[in-house]
């Protein structure tokens, strides 16, 4: 019999798609090359290898609104991705190549910005990091800050409703939104930009998107709360002899001056030490290491507050009740950046020092110790030689307890374990009363953990908002709803 050649696969895209997607956003707009959507069907973990079919990169709302309704009109699936941060593969597209990546790259520009309503409108692709050096250039602050701000798009960052370093005294992203433009499933757009502080007519719609992972609508531009900014600004490093010393130690401070706290960070001494063997240039600015270290910064907007003074007069008083062993306060804004940065590059070193799961989670904050203790009880005795990695933000309750993988096991075994290790961590998380996902949002990683954690009336509830306004499901399937 003469050979013949195997048929080839049918395309899972309609015919046609892909000329009627570059006819809405031009040649620039649309990227169909392997390797050119390659960086955008992985997730930053490395956890999730997805197939695009294509990248769409709208340079407008009335773009983005265009493909979304073709999109509706074929029953094609998209996949909006800001920065591509997410640690729980959040906007990471299926393997079979049936889906579109919709990245908001392209429309960064700030529309307005007002000093005195003390407001930001911006587009979604905007890096954090843009967006807080316009606020700067005109004296203000946009109080967000995380690991990621030098990539992280405004749009990804208010679908997850990040939280960040400054969450004890601003709140979380979604407490900095005045208003949203945003894209709807069947291609409508809300137009839903207000500056007003006070807006009671109805239901409160940005909260539905704020959040809600790209699986409501796609957030197109926002408008942002500023505050102004920090005319001085004072940071310390503390070593404490335990997670509940460094509770203590940020009771005193709320109880000195409250307004003054702009971050509390929690290390453990672990994380720390990778910190510094992954990055040789960086110093402990202690005298020795330790098992456990707080970070407090102090800023206000108010000149002559003489943070320092209350920085010293508050350690004072921890070191002689023995609550601080040790403490070191930042001199110039280069020693404050340099022991930020011992807090910033936790997630780094664990990449380079091996396989990790990730937990974030969040307890009420006077729990935070307990959590702590009790985890790193319940993984040693689950899985002996594991290394704890706890940090985060002890002033608002969301610490990432990490765990790392035994020096003698591969990573391969590590990570086959990864939900039994996760549903260790929540067994504790759940006895304190606390949530499986504090900022991380849910993504890929987490749905199979919505329904014991979020079922009956409540899961009931996010399902039927899901099907009332993306009745198709074809934003974002797969992300957040088992």
């Amino acid at each position: 019999m003469p050979e013949t050649t195997p048929p080839t696969p049918p395309s899972p895209l309609p015919a046609d798609l892909l000329a009627a997607l570059r006819a809405i956003v031009g040649p620039r707009g649309l990227l169909t090359d392997a390797a050119d959507t390659a960086p955008y069907s992985s997730d930053w973990r490395g956890l999730y290898q997805g197939r695009a079919a294509a990248v769409v990169r709208p340079a407008d709302t009335a773009e983005l609104a265009a493909v979304v309704r073709l999109c509706a009109g074929l029953g094609v699936a998209l996949v909006p991705q800001g920065g591509n941060t997410s640690m729980v593969g959040g906007a990471v597209p299926a393997e079979d190549g049936s889906q579109l990546v919709l990245s908001l790259a392209r429309m960064a520009r700030i529309r307005a910005l007002d000093a005195v309503d003390m407001t930001l409108t911006i587009e979604a692709g905007a890096t954090l990091k843009a967006a807080q050096d316009a606020a700067a250039a005109q004296g203000c602050l946009l109080p967000l800050s995380i690991g990621s701000e030098g990539s992280a798009q405004i749009g990804g960052i208010l679908s997850t409703n990040a939280g960040g370093n400054n969450t004890v005294r601003y709140g979380n992203a979604r407490d900095l939104v005045l208003g949203l433009e945003v894209v709807l499933p069947d291609g409508q757009v809300w137009e839903g930009l207000r500056r007003l502080r006070k807006d009671n007519t109805g239901y409160c719609l940005r909260q539905l998107f704020v959040g809600a992972e790209g699986t409501l609508g796609i957030i197109t531009a926002a408008v942002l709360k500023l505050v102004p900014q920090p005319r001085e600004t004072a940071v310390a490093l503390c070593a404490v002899a335990s997670p509940e010393a460094a509770l203590e130690l940020f009771t005193r401070f709320q109880r000195h001056d409250p307004a003054a706290i702009q971050a509390f960070e929690y290390m453990g001494g672990e994380g720390v030490g990778f910190v510094l063997k992954h990055n040789p240039g960086l110093v402990l600015p202690l005298a020795a290491p330790a098992g456990h270290y707080a970070l407090v910064e102090l800023a206000t907007p108010r000149p002559d507050a003489g943070l320092r003074g209350t920085l010293e007069q508050v350690l004072e008083g921890a070191l002689e009740a023995g609550i601080v062993q040790d403490a070191v306060i930042a001199e110039s804004a280069a020693q404050r950046a340099a022991i930020w940065r011992l807090r910033e590059e936790h997630t780094e070193a664990q990449k380079r020092e091996g396989a990790s799961v990730k937990n974030d989670v969040s307890v009420p904050v006077s729990q935070v110790p307990a959590l702590i203790r009790d985890a790193g009880a319940a993984c040693r005795r689950l899985m002996p030689g594991i290394r704890v990695v706890a940090f985060g933000h002890m002033g608002d309750g969301n610490i990432h307890f990490n765990l790392q993988q035994p020096e003698a096991m591969t990573a391969a075994d590590f990570l086959a374990r990864d939900h039994e290790i996760m549903d260790c961590v929540g067994a504790v998380v759940r006895a304190l009363d606390g949530s499986f996902s504090a900022e991380h949002g849910i993504g890929r990683l987490k749905p199979y953990m919505m329904a014991a954690w979020r079922g009956g009336a409540e899961l009931d509830l996010m399902q039927r908002i899901k099907r009332a306004i993306d009745p198709a499901g074809l934003l974002n399937p797969g992300k957040v709803l088992p």
